[in-house]
């Protein structure tokens, strides 16, 4: 049976009897954590255990939102704190070799957090830009406002993750940091031009076109599509993301439940579907919204299976970390010792 073109999440610290049953029934094709799902680490590992087991696939990915600074789903006192993407921004105005080390230092280490919990995903990095007056749901999540510098650093995390066994994710293609509004709670509407966009925005994605995944943004683009975001835009998937950044790789969509889409749950799986995602992700473990989504969602089409397993030949077995020895070398970098 080939799996649906879907990601959950779940509501807690273990599954319910509903959860692994509902699992089980529509075969996602993996899922994803968050805050309320992660409380130590053997919880995090019987959690993971759960969810693959759920559906009889030991290799099924699980995301995570793991970027440092203020999104981090994994917390003290059991993980570190990793510095926020402005910080190796920062970094780069001075040295920007410094930076690219501790950028894919701070990422190696992350990634073997990750393994060491079975998950093997992580949303990461931001190639969006810092735009003065934009919302600061992006803000310090951001490198900075260079397109070349976001790319060089953001290679840099892709790097770190690949070779520490975890897959990176790209986000929030083609751009969420021009946004004037946070599109978890309303549709930000952004009316800048095309050429403009090329130049700025959407450059950071095209630098990184061979990225193995990368995540939607639920940001309309009047120069695009003036209907329509872009993780519901075949427009702007095909035009944009596809054709004139050039991403071969596995596209997946933003949180189907953030208010920025409108429509049922149903409807806005199908539609980020049709547009060209080749996933679709909902993420608060919500039972009538996943029945919906679950519903509206079929089985990954060849060309998205063909493009997961090109995406999976990109990861690396993990080599050992020092991570005592590599947290010296990343605070000796960021100026922290």
């Amino acid at each position: 049976m080939t799996p649906k073109a879907v990601i959950f999440g779940c509501d807690g610290l273990s599954l319910t009897s509903w959860e692994r049953a509902f699992f089980a029934r529509h075969d996602p094709f993996g899922f994803i954590l968050f805050g309320r799902n992660c409380d130590s680490p053997d919880q995090v590992r019987a959690l993971v255990g759960e969810l693959r087991a759920s559906i009889g696939r030991p290799d099924a990915p699980v995301l995570i939102d793991q970027e440092g600074g203020r999104v981090a789903r994994l917390k003290p006192p059991h993980w570190r704190t990793a510095p926020p993407a402005a910080r190796f921004g920062v970094l780069a105005a001075r040295d920007l070799e410094a930076a690219i080390e501790a950028a894919r230092l701070n990422a190696r280490m992350i990634a073997a957090e990750l393994s060491d919990l079975g998950i093997d995903v992580d949303c990461v990095p931001l190639l969006d830009i810092a735009v003065p007056g934009a919302h600061d749901v992006i803000g310090d999540r951001a490198f900075g406002r260079d397109p070349s510098v976001i790319a060089t650093l953001g290679r840099a995390v892709c790097e770190g993750m690949l070779a520490g066994g975890v897959m990176p994710v790209v986000k929030h293609i083609p751009g969420h940091g021009r946004a004037a509004a946070d599109s978890h709670h309303t549709l930000p509407v952004v009316e800048t031009g095309r050429a403009e966009l090329e130049a700025s925005d959407f450059l950071p994605f095209q630098s990184l076109a061979d990225a193995p995944w990368a995540m939607t943004g639920h940001v309309i683009y009047t120069a695009i599509d003036p209907d329509r975001p872009a993780t519901t835009s075949a427009l702007a998937i095909e035009e944009i993301v596809r054709t004139w950044i050039g991403f071969k790789g596995v596209l997946v969509s933003d949180d189907l439940s953030m208010q920025a889409l409108s429509g049922t749950l149903g409807d806005r799986a199908s539609a980020a579907l049709a547009a060209g995602c080749d996933i679709a992700l909902h993420c608060n473990g919500k039972a009538g919204e996943m029945e919906m989504v679950a519903e509206a969602c079929g089985a990954l089409t060849d060309e998205s299976l063909a493009r997961i397993a090109a995406a999976k030949t990109r990861l690396s077995a993990p080599s050992p970390i020092d991570m005592a020895a590599a947290s010296s070398r990343l605070d000796s970098l960021l100026g922290l010792r």
